[in-house]
């Protein structure tokens, strides 16, 4: 335990002794290198964290940091090098041997389990006891008082399987509270939050750090430092690259450290033009208490942007129009003709895909390959006419889009579940891809993305817009937005509000339009 302070709790009216950043460190990490088969992740890296410190470790998607965490945390063991936490050299063997010292982590990727509830999920494998039997009463009091320090609408007893992602993202944040952590490591914590729940989390962040709390915080959202970071390191292809105090150096320093080069814009030209040509549409379509009367157009050459805030009702439309939801009613027509979607299956036949928001629930098999990911969408074209498969057209397709999208994996047979989640992303794209499907939803496609793999995801929405290919870019980034899209329909609360043209509207219109303070007329 933390001395001369007290601890944080959830009675949010104690008072509480803090203690701001000092020069001691609280954890370092010395000449760490990890090696996996045909792959150096990890070549003497170097990281400093201070008590009460938040410190920022930056990088693209593959450059080591999840590794580094993994190592601290005890999930991977390193192969030279050493870690210190309090004075004292530390070898976790696991997980849970870190947290018992005090050092926990937030994962990108949630690991919840989905069938149980949220007070169960938070004290899992450490449930409050009344002799032999779990104290469920207590349990969901306790996990209800962070719940609750997190301002957020969550009730303890609710089941993980109803919540949205970003109100997992809270269920994750409010257990690594509870844990009472010295070190506290989050990676890409806002990546699924709302504006004001990223609020809340910075305030929550604050209230740590004054508390002695050290913070490592992974984020490809460079712009959100400067609110809460100290001092950032910079990591490049598993190497350590430098540390800086962050009020000393630039986003634009950040970038350049991170990819090696500058990079001078955010969006690329745009080389694609939109025509008259209606290629798809969808007209009257609802699902009863969720989403009404939706209607919009894309045409040929352009990308059509679905804003609005969490919950408008983008992603439940876009699944509806894929089969993945029912609808209640409407017309979806592609290139004239009327589609009958009953389920996923018919839109893939149809020639429409989805990239899912939530890449390891629904975009890939994360326990099988980079190739069998590519190409499992699009068997027949792997396939010989008596149904077995052509090894060497399917290696040939993968490496394709291994190239294209610049997926950083040591080879085409590595496990999905052991790439980067930037790298993740890339293999579902490449999977849509190499179905040569004729119009992609894009739901989130750059979340957990580092800006040089952002960009080259941009050039590709581009080319496949100029291809004749329908592009739809569901986000929560406005500046994504009126970046990247030509017109963008606003939803809220499961209505269009409006359809602008991108070049003649602004932040502010769309948040007008997103809260429902305006709307267009019939």
């Amino acid at each position: 335990m933390l001395t001369n302070q007290v601890r944080p709790v959830p009675d949010t009216g104690a008072t509480v002794m803090t203690r701001a950043a000092d020069d001691r460190p609280i954890l370092t990490a010395t000449g760490i290198t990890k090696r996996f088969p045909g792959v150096l992740a990890l070549d003497n890296v170097h990281l400093e964290l201070r008590r009460g410190e938040v410190h920022a470790l930056c990088g693209e998607n593959g450059a080591g940091k999840s590794t580094l965490m993994k190592i601290i945390t005890g999930l991977y063991q390193t192969d030279e090098g050493e870690v210190v936490f309090k004075g004292e050299k530390r070898h976790f063997q696991s997980i849970q041997e870190a947290q018992a010292v005090g050092i926990t982590m937030i994962h990108q990727e949630l690991n919840l389990v989905p069938h149980l509830t949220v007070a169960e999920n938070i004290y899992l494998a450490r449930e409050p006891r009344k002799g032999l039997f779990i104290n469920n009463r207590k349990m969901e009091a306790d996990a209800q008082v962070y719940l609750d320090r997190l301002k957020v609408n969550i009730k303890a007893s609710d089941p993980v399987l109803s919540l949205t992602v970003a109100r997992q993202q809270m269920v994750e944040i409010a257990k690594a509270l509870s844990l009472n952590a010295e070190v506290l490591i989050m990676d890409e914590p806002t990546s699924s939050l709302t504006e004001s729940e990223i609020d809340r989390l910075f305030e929550i962040i604050q209230e740590l750090k004054a508390q002695g709390v050290g913070i490592i915080y992974i984020s490809h959202r460079l712009d959100e430092l400067r609110r809460i970071v100290d001092r950032v390191t910079v990591m490049r292809d598993g190497r350590y690259v430098s540390t800086r105090d962050l009020a000393a150096i630039t986003v634009d320093d950040i970038v350049a450290a991170m990819v090696g080069r500058a990079l001078e814009d955010k969006f690329p030209e745009r080389t694609s033009t939109p025509t008259a040509e209606e290629i798809f549409a969808v007209h009257g379509l609802s699902r009863d208490k969720v989403f009404e009367n939706i209607g919009f157009t894309l045409r040929r050459g352009e990308i059509l942007g679905f804003a609005g805030l969490m919950g408008a009702g983008r992603t439940e439309v876009a699944r509806a129009i894929f089969g993945a939801d029912p609808k209640t009613r409407g017309t979806v027509t592609l290139a004239g003709r009327a589609l009958d979607i009953r389920s996923p299956i018919d839109a893939i036949n149809a020639g429409i895909a989805y990239l899912s928001e939530d890449r390891k629930l629904n975009g890939l098999a994360v326990r099988m390959s980079v190739k069998d990911n590519i190409t499992m969408a699009n068997m027949a074209a792997v396939t010989d006419r008596f149904g077995f498969i052509n090894d060497a057209a399917e290696r040939k397709a993968a490496q394709r889009y291994v190239g294209l999208l610049n997926i950083k994996t040591p080879s085409l047979t590595q496990i999905v579940r052991n790439l980067s989640g930037g790298n993740q992303q890339k293999v579902v794209i490449g999977k849509w891809l190499f179905r040569d499907s004729r119009v992609l939803f894009f739901d989130e496609p750059t979340r957990g993305i580092d800006v040089g793999a952002k960009f080259a995801i941009y050039q590709l929405l581009d080319k496949l817009a100029r291809d004749g290919v329908g592009v739809i870019l569901i986000t929560s980034e406005l500046p994504e937005i009126l970046g990247m899209t030509d017109r963008v329909v606003v939803f809220h609360e499961g209505e269009v509000t409006g359809i602008l043209e991108t070049r003649q509207t602004s932040q502010e219109e769309i948040m007008q339009y997103a809260s429902g303070v305006k709307h267009m007329s019939c």
